[in-house]
């Protein structure tokens, strides 16, 4: 969710005042891209990953800041959610054994926090919703981290709208629910893959980042189960849709934007990003700083552009494009936002290893695929991957309307391959981490199909929903703790 802010009220004059900062910073970044020093001598990688908190029965455990204060790191931060914290590493370049230290990296922080956990009796979980997740849980006011930037984000969404969020969602399933607060968005627990890139690569690699936004769903799917419903394969990503949703039924007739927005358009510059941004929505958070970025920029510094930057972090787009300053030098990166936590490090790792490899090819290929698959089709193969996981079928060049399992082992893990050996990733380790989703998709099994086919196989023995979502979430924990990938994973019946 990002920095605080300074309150949680902010008056009329105020609004109008930021939307005039707003503008000054946007008019500065389009100087800044013609003129600055963008650092462009690294391509670095960075990962973010959210994890929930339990307790010894599985539940919710709502106290993620005494657990943080005990893990005592600062790599580890709150998340909206009560029973939520977020992890980030830092960056680094992606060639040589950097996707293995990655994986370590992963499992020691992992690790780190299980032990910071276990002291008051809860546990880290890695997974896309925690399916021991009820609504009772969310309606105690003790939901959400104390923040002003979590209250007033709350406050603003709901103002917006003027009326509850309305959550209906129909997979197997179906969840139908109003909510008189932003609750229901701390149950996605993402993981967010980080890209840096000079200002004239940026277009493509956010271009080629949808591109891949359905295929890596698919491969990825991890949040199969929301309030005891059996819904999509990921959940999340309708979830997150409504939850944060400022627009009423009417304004959603008129075709206003959502705030959690894949797009609607290819794109020449990070600026059109930014500035669809300022044009389209609203601030949620109006949070004015002291910086005047246009002295900054005449007197040969680099602006921080601080409104700019909050607003963006505001706008829920599944490819963020992330301005940044770092010693003095700004940089611009592709933050992916598409894939779920979990299940295992071995499984994010591979899912980042698929990312960045097929990202790669795309980029260097002279006719990139989105010079030919319209933007719409690139939006319905998320929804279809959403939808269907592993057995969604998706709109591809060249191929048509084809099965994603079969397009990832004919088209798309041969490209990663390459593009990894194009950053510099030695043989073993693509083999060790392509392996995994080459496995994946000829098992048929991701982190959603194993939720699902664990709680079937339980529910099947006579055990009620509530106990088999416990009973399963007990079993992915284990599994997860043990860094096994998850195609790997015993059945009940395999287990017993």
């Amino acid at each position: 969710m990002g920095e605080e802010v300074s309150g949680t009220r902010f008056s009329r004059l105020h609004r109008r005042r930021y939307r005039e900062k707003v503008h000054l910073c946007l008019d500065v970044f389009t100087d800044l891209l013609a003129t600055a020093a963008f650092d462009t001598e690294r391509t670095s990688i960075g990962l973010e990953i959210e994890f929930n908190l339990v307790d010894g029965a599985h539940r919710p455990f709502l106290d993620n800041r005494t657990v943080l204060r005990t893990i005592h790191d600062p790599a580890f931060q709150p998340e909206l959610g009560a029973f939520n914290i977020e992890l980030n590493l830092p960056p680094q370049p992606l060639s040589g054994d950097a996707l293995f230290e990655l994986e370590l990296a992963l499992q020691r922080s992992l690790c780190l926090a299980e032990e910071g956990a276990g002291r008051h009796g809860a546990h880290v979980v890695m997974i896309g919703i925690l399916p021991t997740l009820l609504p009772e849980h969310l309606r105690e006011e003790t939901w959400m981290t104390p923040s002003n930037r979590y209250a007033a984000l709350n406050d603003s969404i709901l103002a917006a709208r003027g009326e509850d969020l309305h959550l209906d969602i129909t997979g197997q399933e179906r969840l139908t629910a109003h909510w008189p607060c932003l609750a229901p968005e701390a149950a996605c627990t993402s993981v967010q893959l980080h890209l840096q890139v000079p200002p004239h690569g940026f277009a493509d690699a956010w271009n080629a980042s949808q591109v891949l936004a359905g295929p890596q769903l698919a491969l990825g799917a991890n949040s199969p189960f929301l309030f005891g419903r059996h819904l999509w394969p990921e959940t999340r990503i309708e979830l997150f849709l409504q939850a944060v949703d400022t627009r009423s039924p009417e304004l959603r007739n008129q075709g206003v934007r959502p705030r959690a927005w894949f797009g609607e358009r290819w794109i020449t510059s990070i600026f059109d990003l930014f500035e669809e941004n300022v044009r389209y929505f609203p601030a949620l958070l109006p949070d004015l700083s002291d910086e005047d970025p246009r002295a900054v920029l005449d007197a040969g510094g680099t602006p921080l552009l601080p409104e700019l930057r909050l607003h963006n972090g505001t706008v829920y787009r599944w490819n963020r494009p992330v301005y940044d300053v770092v010693d003095g030098r700004p940089h611009l990166r592709v933050e992916n936002r598409v894939l779920p936590a979990g299940p295992s490090a071995v499984d994010v790792v591979a899912n980042a290893a698929f990312y960045y490899g097929a990202l790669k090819a795309l980029i260097d290929d002279d006719r990139p695929a989105w010079s030919m698959l319209p933007f719409e089709a690139a939006r319905w193969n998320l929804y279809s991957c959403a939808r269907h996981g592993l057995g969604a079928r998706i709109r591809w060049p060249g191929f048509g309307e084809i099965g994603v399992g079969e397009l990832v082992l004919r088209e798309l893990l041969p490209q990663a391959h390459e593009g990894l050996r194009r950053w510099g990733v030695p043989s073993a380790l693509r083999e060790r981490y392509l392996g995994v989703i080459e496995e994946r998709v000829g098992s048929g099994v991701n982190g959603a199909v194993w939720q699902a086919g664990t709680v079937q196989a339980l529910e099947a023995a006579g055990v009620c929903r509530s106990e088999a979502l416990t009973g399963m979430l007990g079993a992915y924990q284990e599994y997860m703790r043990a860094n096994l990938p998850v195609h790997t994973w015993p059945s009940p019946r395999e287990a017993g």
